[in-house]
């Protein structure tokens, strides 16, 4: 042991309140760290035997929010000797001012170090999330480089949907979990409670070797990286004789047996989503081929409909939330999503609470669900995603959905009272010309002239909102070459102009989009390999902080940052993004497995050339992805044949039961 493992555990059951409060009215919205959220929880330091700190490596009002790591600090906080605290990323001004006055990265729910945890895990869902990890590192008095950490460092777990390619963070994380955490939390837990029993035998080297044994936790330092002279990889293969070759996806598969969060935790800062929400399925079988999300959740698994009500009523009482999001990668295809919109629509009826579907497949909506959403009067935002401007394109990414499907769907919600909707779509897709990206503006058009004819109203809006396309690992277009951002920012110049060639329509049209940096430098994190990490420090250095933020983001720090580390190893950012890869390369993220079959991955891709449509297989005969044999799991779906939610007379919420119906859960 190279440091006495009790200082920093020791040390942590101090709070660094008394230093941190007088900092606070030097910063800007101080009651960020200020923590005691109802639904937050502060359990007894020395009663606890495992100890973890949760991290979502963005600010507060984006941080808490987040469902994933919600879940886990409550599942975790359930078990009697286990506590969990949570920690978000400390705006620049405060960073400033705790490294002045020695204030180390902290917890907001009792302000205690972070170095004093057992486990400091760590979820992203974007790339751009990996300075803020080295800010909290460092903060943390934690050694940057894994390599360098002693037993008296907590182990740091990477997960969420970045961490299905952890290789450019392998040199700072201790470990990463690929897929659900609701199971794989409690195994680690087992794991360290198991380790400090017996006396912490072996150290760090020991725990970390028990967490890779179980297969489905990766470590990266077991695992050695050759390279070819031209700079691709030769082979990543395990050092040491008891670890596995490939590390395996978890897949919770039974949702009703894990109804979290029950106790959301309610802000007390302005943040991104106020709301009550509940993940109605996990997983998504429709196949678009840029859609990362999509391919790693597989396979589609439903939460029954009864479970979501009572995961409703009861989240809503505790919170007092007013909206509620049934959220998955595509709500509206939930096998009951019509019983379970009726069903809240008239249990919520004459109250406050509103229901959104954050996510919505055009050709999934229709006029009953619309209206049963709105039935309370307040009708949210609509918004579809036809991802490609031309029918072409959307054959491409195996978006299937029609223009003729789109303007329908559209006027069907502005007869029924909606004045505004949100389109999104992709730029820089595979294939991409400037034509298919013209046909966005023909669509926005037809859009705001259909809605005018059916409703006789000139008081209709649409936005038309771009995101940059960036290939994913685990997806067909993980090989993707990506366009360079001037050409991404010539299409999205002459876009605008053919919205606004016609003014009187133009005019009824918002145009929000992402230039193409941010997206290049994504791509460059999202299918990067080790060596990418020094680019990440580098940035880190040179002040790179918040990079998911447009105001933060620097793409000079970036291009600088890689042009000064990546030619030592006879690469550039080029390499990494511009570049089309092979079949036969070895990709960074190959040995993790996600379930998807690579040769099917690459016949998908090949598809995508000749346009071929790939059917949905919760419908249609499987099509052999993989991942049903080879995690030995199935696609769940519905009906459950259960059309009554379990609805309850006056409840906390004072809400009364529709004539008619029974009181008991069906």
């Amino acid at each position: 042991m190279s440091a006495p493992s009790t200082t920093p555990r020791a040390a942590a059951t101090n709070s660094v309140w008394s230093q941190l409060e007088p900092l606070l009215p030097q910063v800007s919205k101080p009651i960020q760290y200020v923590g005691g959220e109802l639904g937050a929880v502060t359990k007894d330091w020395d009663a606890a035997t495992v100890r973890w700190a949760l991290m979502y490596p963005d600010a507060y009002e984006v941080g808490l929010p987040n469902q994933g790591v919600q879940i886990l600090y409550e599942v975790l906080n359930e078990l009697p000797d286990t506590l969990a605290e949570r920690t978000y990323a400390v705006w620049p001004d405060l960073e400033t001012l705790m490294r002045k006055h020695g204030v180390p990265q902290f917890t907001v729910d009792a302000h205690r170090a972070v170095r004093g945890f057992d486990v400091f895990g760590i979820s992203f869902s974007t790339e751009l999330g990996y300075t803020n990890m080295l800010t909290a590192i460092d903060l943390a008095g934690i050694p940057m480089l894994a390599a360098d950490r002693t037993d008296a460092d907590p182990v740091i777990v990477a997960g969420g949907h970045a961490a299905f390619n952890p290789e450019p963070i392998a040199d700072f994380i201790d470990a990463a979990v690929l897929g659900d955490g609701e199971e794989a939390v409690l195994e680690i837990t087992a794991i360290v409670r198991e380790w400090k029993a017996e006396g912490s035998p072996g150290g760090r080297d020991e725990l970390l070797l028990r967490l890779a044994r179980t297969e489905s936790v990766y470590v990266p330092r077991f695992y050695d990286v050759d390279y070819l002279p031209d700079g691709r990889i030769q082979r990543v293969v395990p050092n040491r004789a008891d670890v596995p070759f490939r590390v395996h996806k978890r897949t919770t598969m039974d949702l009703d047996a894990w109804p979290y969060p029950k106790k959301p935790l309610v802000p007390l800062a302005e943040t991104v989503h106020e709301r009550y929400a509940v993940e109605i399925f996990r997983g998504c079988t429709r196949g678009c081929r840029f859609c990362q999300a999509g391919m790693i959740t597989r396979p589609v698994r439903e939460r029954s409909i009864t479970t979501v009500a009572q995961m409703v009523r009861e989240g809503l009482e505790f919170s007092g939330f007013s909206e509620v999001g049934l959220l998955s990668l595509s709500s509206a295809d939930h096998s009951e999503i019509g019983d379970m919109c009726s069903g809240l629509a008239q249990q919520y009826e004459g109250t406050n609470v509103s229901l959104s579907l954050p996510s919505t497949r055009v050709d999934a909506f229709n006029i009953d669900l619309a209206q049963e959403l709105s039935r309370n009067g307040r009708r949210t935002g609509l918004t579809f995603a036809p991802e490609g401007g031309s029918e072409r394109i959307r054959k491409v990414i195996n978006k299937m959905v029609s223009k003729e499907d789109l303007i329908r769907t559209v006027v069907t919600a502005y007869t029924n009272g909606w004045r505004q909707v949100k389109l999104y779509f992709m730029c820089g897709l595979p294939t991409e010309t400037d034509e298919d990206v013209l046909e966005i503006a023909e669509m926005a058009h037809e859009v705001i002239r259909a809605g005018r004819a059916a409703t006789g109203s000139k008081d209709i809006r649409c936005t038309v909102s771009i995101g940059g396309f960036v290939p994913k690992p685990h997806t067909p277009f993980q090989w993707a070459a990506m366009d360079r951002p001037e050409v991404i920012d010539h299409r999205l110049k002459i876009l605008k102009q053919a919205i606004n060639a016609d003014r009187s329509l133009g005019r009824a049209i918002g145009y929000r989009y992402h230039d193409g940096e941010p997206s290049l430098i994504e791509g460059l994190l999202s299918r990067g390999d080790r060596r990418v990490g020094s680019v990440i420090r580098k940035v880190w250095e040179n002040g790179g902080r918040f990079d998911g933020w447009s105001e933060h983001f620097s793409y000079q720090r970036w291009v600088d940052a890689a042009a000064e580390t990546l030619p030592a190893f006879g690469v550039d950012l080029d390499w990494y993004t511009t570049r089309q890869r092979d079949e036969l390369e070895v990709l960074p993220w190959d040995h993790l497995d996600s379930g998807l079959d690579k040769d099917w991955l690459w016949q998908d891709w090949q598809d995508s050339f000749s346009e071929f449509e790939q059917d949905d297989c919760r419908w249609t005969p499987c099509f052999d992805c993989g991942v049903c044999p080879s995690m030995d799991t199935e696609i769940q779906i519905g009906p459950t044949g259960k059309k009554l939610l379990p609805l309850t007379p006056l409840g906390g919420n004072g809400m009364k039961v529709p004539s008619g119906h029974s009181h008991s859960h069906p």
